[in-house]
């Protein structure tokens, strides 16, 4: 990892709205050059308290990469962070993707997802 994807992390860990939207801002505008490490940590995250999930399903959502299709679709459903993945597909715009998100939503599921 690049010392600025780690001090972005660092941030976005802090107990400090400042801090963490600075973080934020920080990796969003490379996301995908760190496709692998954002992964990476969001399997880390879930692992352990899971605060950053969300927001580092965003910034994979960013990147806008068809490998991350999968972790997209696993997490449809979940409550927390079904925003984000449905949000992540409908950036990658692939036939996959939307094929993805049409059989979610035809079986019911609509969180105001994006």
């Amino acid at each position: 990892m690049s010392k600025r994807f780690d001090e972005a992390l660092r941030l976005m860990r802090r107990h400090n709205g400042q801090d963490n939207e600075a973080g934020f801002a920080m990796v969003k505008q490379h996301a995908a050059e760190h496709l692998a490490e954002l992964v990476e940590e969001f399997h880390r995250e879930q692992d352990g308290e899971g605060r950053l999930s969300g927001w580092l399903l965003e910034l994979i959502g960013e990147a806008a990469d068809p490998s991350a299709l999968p972790l997209f679709v696993a997490h449809l459903d979940d409550e927390r962070l079904g925003f984000w993945a449905a949000c992540g597909l409908e950036k990658l715009n692939t036939g996959e993707a939307r094929t993805a998100l049409y059989r979610h939503r035809a079986n019911g599921y609509y969180q105001g997802d994006a």
